[in-house]
């Protein structure tokens, strides 16, 4: 038997840094998204007790530093599975992009090991296996739009945003997270984006005021630190994408558009000097 899963990007609509915490992490408010631009995970039980990763991508480990063979090896020990499985990861999503490419492979192997293997684990307790392996791996494990606290693993869920096309474009480089992090001082900021305003927007369907609403208070580190960053964002807003902000780290930068029209102006601008555009739709 062959399972299946889908694992789509996320995008950070708003990103906010409270404070560093006692134990290392960072106290963040976020509120995600996901779009129709996805890794695909097949999986198959294998005889033997093993994990064995194989994908078309040439630029991913294939061992103990991937994150959906992590999974495999953390839902095994803890279930005391003593089958193997072959994962075969089909790679769309660009990596080290902001975009959570890692950490929704993590959250379909969950899922689909847990069919596999007939584990009846629920939801909740996928998302607490999920906190043991990034701060994004719960939210991709539920998907949707939710409103994340703690390090990113408390999750409310919210309603959609508008319908809309979002262009998302890469630079041709990879940005850190930790050195973001480390770079980031939180006492330092003067304004934080408002959680509360953008509930609100989406609540009401105001396509503008989520466009108003978008922040993310690790732009600046990352775009001082690659300014090719501040570039890209700044050709989005002169094309024309109604709202625009740069997701998670970066340094994937994401337009939201609400006008098919000015889709092909927007996506043959940006591909003069970036090769990674996609035109995608939000996973409403």
């Amino acid at each position: 038997m062959k399972i299946y899963e889908k694992a789509p990007a996320k995008i950070n609509l708003l990103l906010d840094v409270l404070r560093k915490r006692e134990d290392g992490f960072h106290e963040v408010e976020m509120i995600m998204t996901m779009v129709d631009l996805a890794d695909r995970l097949e999986m198959e039980e294998l005889p033997r007790d093993t994990i064995i990763i194989s994908s078309q991508a040439g630029y991913i480990p294939l061992d103990e530093k991937n994150l959906a063979f992590q999974a495999a090896k953390l839902i095994k020990d803890r279930y005391d599975v003593r089958k193997g499985v072959y994962i075969h990861l089909d790679k769309k999503i660009p990596v080290a992009a902001g975009l959570a490419g890692g950490s929704s492979d993590a959250a379909a192997a969950l899922r689909g090991l847990n069919r596999l293997w007939g584990l009846q684990i629920s939801e909740d307790e996928l998302c607490k296996l999920g906190a043991e392996l990034g701060s994004d791996v719960p939210f991709c494990v539920t998907g949707g739009t939710a409103l994340a606290t703690g390090r990113g693993e408390k999750l409310e869920p919210i309603a959609a945003p508008p319908q809309c096309w979002v262009v998302l474009a890469k630079p041709p480089i990879n940005v850190s997270t930790a050195d973001v992090y480390g770079k980031f001082r939180a006492n330092e900021l003067k304004t934080h984006p408002s959680a509360a305003d953008m509930i609100s927007a989406i609540e009401r369907g105001s396509f503008n005021d989520v466009c108003e609403g978008l922040g993310n208070v690790l732009e600046n580190v990352t775009l001082e630190l690659h300014p090719e960053v501040l570039q890209l964002k700044e050709s989005m807003q002169r094309l024309g994408a109604d709202g625009v902000l740069m997701s998670g780290s970066g340094p994937t930068v994401f337009g939201l558009v609400s006008k098919e029209a000015k889709l092909a102006r927007i996506y043959n601008g940006l591909r003069g000097f970036c090769k990674e555009v996609y035109v995608v739709r939000m996973l409403t």
